[in-house]
């Protein structure tokens, strides 16, 4: 077996995992890059990589080609976990285009879940309309900030009269 092979079948279901996560979103335009997701799928190929060579080490000869994608597998997923938890890289835009699809997975379990108690469906009437709200309030800070950049300080949160 090729090890371009391996390295391209690891490549492609990563890619194939980050596209994946965002089948939950409610609304093709709920669906925004998100640098949260690209992390997640690196550690989930990462993890993934360490799995199926262990799994195929009779078909991959190679000790230092096999250490160095072990090695290689374990930093990407240690540095891309790292990057999940820490949201070193995400600063407003994009922590608003990982939230979009976030809220809108909870307009879609909250309008398709089969609900019988009054409470939990009123519940979910609430967080229906109190994510579709934010969704939209965070639509339009994109466009703000990307149009005119940050906001002084003290401005309002509610941009809803501009």
């Amino acid at each position: 077996m090729s090890y371009t092979r391996f390295l391209a079948m690891i490549a492609t279901s990563t890619v194939v995992m980050f596209g994946l996560m965002y089948l939950n979103t409610y609304a093709i335009d709920h669906v925004f890059f998100s640098q949260t997701r690209m992390w997640m799928a690196l550690y989930m190929g990462g993890a993934m990589a360490v799995i199926m060579l262990s799994f195929m080490l009779g078909m991959y000869s190679n000790r230092t080609a096999n250490i160095a994608i072990f090695a290689g597998a374990v930093l990407a997923f240690g540095v891309s976990l790292w990057l999940v938890r820490s949201q070193e890289t995400v600063e407003d835009i994009a922590w608003m285009k990982a939230m979009i699809p976030h809220h809108s997975i909870a307009i879609l379990t909250s309008e398709r879940a089969e609900l019988s108690d009054p409470r939990v469906k009123a519940l979910s009437v609430a967080i229906i309309e109190a994510q579709r709200g934010e969704i939209a309030e965070m639509k339009r800070y994109i466009e703000d900030i990307q149009a005119n950049g940050d906001a002084p300080e003290g401005t309002d949160r509610d941009m809803s009269s501009q």
